[in-house]
């Protein structure tokens, strides 16, 4: 599973790097699917992974708030200060972990940690497939979403 994390995360720079040449009106348009924006949809990304994985650890949750961070560079900034306590967490990641059942104060469910991780690689995959779209709408390529060649 860390392979898969640092995956989502190298595209994730990948995009960041690709979105600084975007004006930042385009950014935070509103626009049909996912969470409404360009910039929105990255701050969603972040948020759910950094929640999921301190609810992993039984850790409270940070709320942070999308007005704080109206720029790519701010988002990158907080993706990256959240992913080093994600990679240590993964860093110390056993398959004794896999089954154990987790609850999160934002929702009923138990869920196992394994199952967890697993959505939050979907969840990233699947909003990064929205930002294509939106990308090719403003005319630009998309980030590859190829794990070939990325060093992995």
């Amino acid at each position: 599973m860390r392979t898969l994390f640092r995956y989502n995360w190298s595209v994730r720079d990948d995009w960041f790097t690709l979105c600084n040449q975007i004006p930042k009106e385009e950014l935070i348009r509103q626009r049909v699917g996912g969470v409404g924006s360009i910039l929105r949809t990255f701050f969603h990304i972040i948020d759910v992974e950094y929640s999921w994985i301190r609810g992993i650890q039984g850790k409270p949750d940070i709320q942070a708030q999308f007005e704080d961070y109206q720029s790519i560079e701010q988002m990158k900034n907080l993706s990256d200060s959240w992913r080093n306590e994600t990679q240590d967490f993964l860093n110390t990641w056993t398959s004794k972990f896999e089954k154990e059942a987790v609850t999160v104060p934002w929702t009923e469910g138990r869920y196992t940690k394994g199952e967890i991780l697993r959505h939050l690689i979907a969840h990233e995959i699947h909003h990064m497939g929205q930002l294509s779209i939106w990308i090719k709408q403003l005319g630009l390529q998309p980030v590859s979403a190829n794990v070939i060649g990325r060093n992995l």
